[in-house]
């Protein structure tokens, strides 16, 4: 166990971070895996900039890495293009 204040505070933050990052990088994953699994091409246009947004927020805070972020919203947009 620490022993220092700050390292206390610094396991405190870290839990606070690692919750939030993972509740994000799950909802953004269920949003990509709800994408994919759409049929029809005008719902999936309309659900599409929603999950671009949430993607670019995602690798601006780091919770994703950017490239991550580039290579879904391409698999993505092709996916859309073939339905």
């Amino acid at each position: 166990m620490a022993n220092h204040k700050s390292s206390l505070k610094r396991i405190r933050q870290t839990k606070t971070r690692n919750e939030h990052n993972r509740y994000y990088g799950k909802t953004m994953r269920n949003a990509v895996r709800k994408l994919r699994a759409m049929t029809d091409k005008e719902e999936a246009m309309k659900l599409y900039p929603s999950v671009q947004k949430m993607l670019d927020k995602l690798a601006k805070t780091n919770v994703i890495h950017k490239n991550k972020a580039a290579n879904l919203k391409s698999s993505l947009t092709k996916h859309i293009a073939k339905l």
